[in-house]
C-alpha cells in the first residue's frame, strides 16, 4: 500500500511539473511577441522615417536595444525549460582557479550592473583552487547572481565572499533587497517556482535558475540554502574539498 502511495504521489508530482513547464512554455512563448513587435516598430521607424533628431533616433534605438536585450533573456528560458532534466548531470573535475571564473562573471555583468548603479564586490583569495566542473559551476553561480541582480535594490552592492577549510569551501552571496518571507525560502529552489510572479514577467525568469544550481551544486555532493532577513538576502553554497 506504501509503495503504490508513493507511485501515485510520484505521478501526481510529474504530471504537476508537465503542467506547470507547458504553462511556462505558453507564457514565455506569448511574452516574446511583445519585445520583438516593440523591436520591428522601432526599428521600422528608424528605416521610414527620415531627419529623426538625434535625441530622439538615440532614444528608439535604446529602447529596440532593452526589448532585444529581454528577448535574448526570454529564449535563454525558453531552452532551458526544454531542456530541463539534470537529474542524469555527470561532472568532470578539474582545477577551478574560483577567484579567475568570478572576475569572468563580473565583467559579463558588468553592463547591467553600470546601468543599474549595483557593483560586485569579491572577497577570497587570488590563489583559491577547488576542484569541480568548471562549466557547471560557472552556470550555477551565474544563475545565483543573476537572482541576486534581478532582486537587490538599485545603487547597492553584491558581495560574495568565501571561506575554506581542510573539509569545505563555504560560498555567501549578499544582496540587499526585500526580505524573502521565512516560509518560501526552500521553495525558491524548486524547479518553475517564482517568487514574484508580477515581478517575474518584466525582470525575472520562468523559476529554473535556482533550481538548476541547486542540481548542479548537489551534483557536486555540495548544498545550497538562502538566509533572508530586512537588512539582506544571503545565498549559501557549501562544497566539500576533494579531488
Amino acid at each position: 500500500m506504501q509503495i503504490r502511495n508513493k507511485e501515485d504521489k510520484q505521478i501526481q508530482t510529474i504530471e504537476k511539473q508537465t503542467q506547470q513547464k507547458n504553462d511556462l512554455i505558453s507564457y514565455l512563448a506569448h511574452d516574446m511577441k511583445t519585445p520583438l513587435a516593440s523591436v520591428i516598430g522601432y526599428l521600422s521607424l528608424l528605416h521610414d522615417v527620415k531627419d529623426i533628431p538625434k535625441e530622439q533616433n538615440d532614444a528608439y534605438i535604446q529602447i529596440a536595444l532593452d526589448k532585444a536585450n529581454r528577448l535574448e533573456s526570454l529564449i535563454d528560458e525558453f531552452f532551458d525549460i526544454t531542456r530541463f532534466n539534470l537529474h542524469d548531470i555527470v561532472i568532470s573535475r578539474g582545477k577551478i582557479q574560483m577567484r579567475f571564473l568570478f572576475e569572468q562573471l563580473r565583467e559579463q555583468f558588468y553592463p547591467i550592473m553600470l546601468k543599474q548603479h549595483k557593483e560586485i564586490i569579491l572577497d577570497m583569495p587570488e590563489d583559491l583552487v577547488y576542484y569541480g566542473d568548471g562549466d557547471k559551476l560557472a552556470r550555477a553561480f551565474n544563475n545565483i547572481l543573476k537572482n541576486a541582480i534581478s532582486y537587490s535594490y538599485e545603487e547597492t552592492k553584491i558581495f560574495i565572499e568565501c571561506h575554506q577549510d581542510e573539509h569545505t569551501l563555504t560560498l555567501y552571496f549578499h544582496n540587499q533587497g526585500d526580505e524573502i518571507p521565512k516560509q518560501k525560502l526552500d521553495m525558491i529552489f524548486e524547479k518553475f517556482y517564482r517568487l514574484d510572479k508580477a515581478r517575474s514577467t518584466n525582470s525575472g525568469g520562468a523559476g529554473l535558475g535556482l533550481a538548476i544550481a541547486k542540481e548542479i551544486v548537489e551534483a557536486h555532493d555540495g548544498t545550497i540554502r538562502a538566509e533572508s532577513s530586512m537588512k539582506e538576502t544571503v545565498f549559501i553554497v557549501t562544497l566539500p574539498m576533494k579531488i
